[in-house]
């Protein structure tokens, strides 16, 4: 019963204030160990795998169909790896794998918990502007994340992307995310659905994230950051996939 209900039973909606999402590029040898077999690396030119992270404040939170006012407001951090599926269909999904997921509320945390499969941790996360430059920080995860939205931007000088029309292929999130029950080969496939996406281009003044230095990985740089504002979305009821290559075999 426990695990049933940690499948997303049922569909939930909320309101994106804002999302600020850093996109980091690593060699895909370095990202393969980090993903179950049942998932490929989404990568870019057959060389680059990517590492996102997103921060996301959120408005009115609630099982969707429900009145805003049993909506809650907390702020969201996930870290995801890109990686595509595909299904029993035959038909390839991009989406995200998610490693990490934190929070500054105790209640989404309980409730992310007992309805998810992304172990919510919670964290202090705090938020601050001065001038044209924002910041978003935590001493609790070790993190700091400063940018300016104000000025032209170009792409970080290590980007793997040649221009802002690419970069955006990796704006994450995306359509799907996925979460994978090992011994059971089972694939909880949950698919999002959003409106007024348009991701724009920041500068990344300063930035250090423990979480991502503690992979391990070498070679790591910037590809691309964008800020999200005013989008209505909403995470459809979870469906599983038996991982079986040969067979069909899909339930709900």
């Amino acid at each position: 019963m426990i695990v049933s209900l940690k499948n997303h039973p049922f569909a939930v909606e909320a309101f994106f204030e804002s999302s600020v999402v850093v996109t980091f590029a690593v060699p895909k040898e370095d990202l393969e160990d980090l993903i179950p077999e049942c998932l490929e690396l989404d990568t870019f030119n057959n060389q680059w795998a990517f590492l996102a992270l997103a921060m996301v404040q959120t408005k009115d939170l609630r099982p969707k169909g429900f009145p805003k006012i049993l909506g809650n407001d907390f702020f969201l951090i996930g870290y995801r790896v890109f990686v595509r599926y595909t299904n029993l269909k035959g038909k390839k999904l991009r989406g995200l794998y998610i490693l990490k997921s934190e929070t500054d509320s105790k209640r989404m945390k309980i409730a992310g918990n007992v309805f998810t499969h992304y172990n919510y941790t919670t964290s202090d996360i705090n938020q601050v502007k001065r001038g044209n430059h924002k910041s978003i920080y935590s001493k609790k995860s070790a993190f700091y994340f400063v940018y300016d939205e104000s000025s032209n931007v170009s792409l970080p000088k290590d980007s793997p992307f040649s221009s802002w029309k690419e970069a955006r292929r990796f704006a994450g999130p995306l359509p799907f995310t996925f979460t994978y029950k090992g011994d059971k080969k089972e694939l909880l496939i949950i698919e999002g659905v959003r409106n007024n996406w348009k991701p724009m281009p920041i500068k990344i003044v300063d930035y250090n994230f423990s979480f991502i230095k503690d992979l391990g990985l070498t070679n790591v740089r910037v590809a691309n950051s964008f800020s999200i504002k005013n989008v209505p979305y909403y995470w459809k009821k979870g469906k599983i996939e038996l991982w079986k290559k040969e067979e069909e075999n899909f339930k709900e």
